[in-house]
């Protein structure tokens, strides 16, 4: 079949390209431009997904491969849909997961309708996760599982997708790249965010606070305070911290003290002990299904509150969009605005957005 391929310049979609081809499929190679970077300390280098060297690196495997290759702009898409959203959520005290909002709102409907204006039959693309029957599963690779950052796409798109390094593990796929003799074979896996570049993730809100009608206020230093409100220190600017941050706090005293919570209305970072950042229950809203659940149901699961983090049994209540989550065992820095995926072993249930987290 006609396949068109995501390729960011990486390593693993070229690697699934290949794979396509060798499978006799007809593959088309689309990479998305998806932002200025100009400026940026990697935009020459490897590393950095969709930048200038990416993009061309795409190109040249195409070229070994024998496949055509097109670039689309989704720049303005990119910039209102992650960027601005990882502005505003900064801004208002919560810690925002952009390649959720990338998969959700960028990658995956436009390049779906991309594909299909070009008369392919799907879109594969380079992530680590799998689809059988219809439920989307965790890879085979545990290690580079990317599953977490799939729940928001919506499953009549999951449809249309196919994901071949799903049972893959990585050294396997750089070997496999090598053997090929493809340029991105030993390219580094991306360790940033790629719009965010060299730069403080403050430094990117600031420079979008004028464009989404900021103002001063919003950004103004603060206090630092405890939990019973006394005022030990000073911050830059709630957009700057994050739930768990203990580095570049400057506060005296000896013992370590970590950011609790932040409290947007008062300009206020509330910091304490390690211990304080346990978690019992959370609140998700705009919970998207991806299994058959019910509008209102009650079920034991696994959730998971980061990327990187383990998924921890738990008891959650289902009511619309909002979830209630209650851990058998508490979960150590849930923050206001990252992403919670519901598992049922290795099947992703469904998962929303942090709105509240409770000790």
């Amino acid at each position: 079949m006609r396949i068109v391929c995501a390729m960011s310049g990486g390593v693993d979609s070229s690697v699934a390209a290949a794979l396509l081809v060798d499978q006799g499929h007809e593959v088309v190679g689309l990479t998305m431009r998806l932002y200025d970077a100009s400026g940026h300390e990697r935009q020459g280098r490897g590393g950095s997904c969709c930048s200038p060297a990416e993009i061309d690196q795409a190109r040249d495997v195409c070229a070994i491969l024998g496949i055509p290759h097109y670039t689309v702009d989704e720049q303005e898409r990119f910039t209102t849909h992650v960027i601005d959203d990882f502005a505003r959520e900064y801004a208002g005290g919560r810690t925002p997961n952009p390649c959720v909002r990338c998969n959700e709102h960028v990658k995956f409907g436009p390049l779906v309708a991309r594909a299909r204006a070009l008369g392919a039959e799907a879109l594969a693309t380079g992530h680590y996760a799998r689809l059988e029957d219809g439920a989307l599963l965790r890879a085979v690779d545990e290690a580079k599982d990317q599953s977490y950052f799939l729940f928001a796409v919506p499953p009549a798109l999951l449809a249309g997708v196919r994901f071949p390094l799903g049972t893959w593990h990585k050294e396997h796929v750089r070997e496999r790249a090598r053997a090929l003799g493809l340029p991105s074979a030993d390219t580094p896996d991306s360790q940033e965010l790629c719009f965010v570049g060299g730069r403080d993730h403050g430094e990117v809100v600031e420079a979008r606070a004028a464009a989404l009608g900021l103002d001063a206020g919003e950004l103004a230093p603060g206090e630092v305070v405890d939990a019973d409100g006394r005022v030990l220190g000073a911050h830059a600017g709630i957009h700057r911290v994050t739930i768990g941050q203990r580095r570049g706090l400057r506060i005296p005293g000896s013992s370590p003290r970590y950011v609790l919570r932040v409290i947007p209305e008062r300009r206020q970072v509330v910091v304490g002990d390690a211990g304080s950042l346990q978690t019992h229950a959370l609140v998700l809203d705009d919970f998207r299904r991806l299994a058959p659940l019910g509008e209102r149901e009650t079920l034991r699961a696994s959730v998971q509150i980061r990327h990187r983090g383990k998924p921890a049994p738990a008891e959650l209540e289902l009511d619309g969009g909002r979830a209630r989550v209650r851990f058998a065992e508490p979960v150590q820095a849930a923050a206001p605005g990252q992403a919670a995926v519901v598992y049922d072993g290795e099947r992703v249930l469904g998962g929303g957005w942090i709105a509240e987290a409770s000790g």
